[in-house]
C-alpha cells in the first residue's frame, strides 16, 4: 500500500523583510525599507571587494576580515551607529563608511577616528580610511514607519 500526500505550494519569500508593527510606528531606513532583491537596483551591498569573484584570492579571509572591522566599530563606537557599516576594498585601502549620531564631543569622535583607523590598519596590514558622516538625531536616517 502506498500513500501519496500532497501540500500547497509555499513561494512566500520572507527572508530580509521586516514585519509591519500593529501600531505603524516602527522605524526602518533606506537601506532596511528596500528588500534583498533590490540589491543593485535601489540599494547597495554592504561589502565591496573582488575577491569573491572566479579566481579571486582568499575570499574567506575577507569575509571574516568584513565582520571583525564590523564587530570592531560597533563596540568602538557603542550605540552611535544609525546606519550599516560599509566596507569598500580599492587596491590595498579599506574605506569604512557609516552614519554616526552627534552624541560625543568633536574631540572624542576625532579620537575615536585615529584611534579606529591606527588599530585596524596594523591588524589589517593595509591602510584603512573611515568615512563617516554624523546626524543630529535616530529621526534623521528614518526614510519610513511600517
Amino acid at each position: 500500500k502506498c500513500l501519496f500526500h500532497v501540500t500547497a505550494c509555499c513561494q512566500k519569500v520572507q527572508a530580509g523583510r521586516y514585519r509591519k508593527s500593529p501600531k505603524g510606528d516602527k522605524p526602518l531606513t533606506y537601506e532596511m525599507a528596500n528588500p534583498p532583491f533590490y540589491i543593485a537596483h535601489r540599494k547597495s551591498w554592504n561589502s565591496w571587494n573582488t575577491s569573491n569573484l572566479e579566481g579571486g584570492l582568499r575570499p574567506a579571509e575577507t569575509a571574516l576580515e568584513d565582520l571583525f572591522i564590523r564587530r570592531f566599530m560597533t563596540g568602538t563606537w557603542h550605540n552611535l551607529f544609525e546606519s550599516e557599516v560599509i566596507i569598500k576594498r580599492q587596491h590595498n585601502i579599506i574605506r569604512i563608511a557609516g552614519i554616526i549620531r552627534q552624541a560625543i564631543s568633536s574631540r572624542k569622535m576625532y579620537f575615536l577616528i585615529g584611534y579606529c583607523e591606527e588599530m585596524l590598519s596594523f591588524w589589517l596590514q593595509c591602510p584603512v580610511k573611515l568615512e563617516l558622516q554624523t546626524v543630529a538625531e535616530k529621526k534623521d536616517v528614518v526614510f519610513k514607519y511600517i
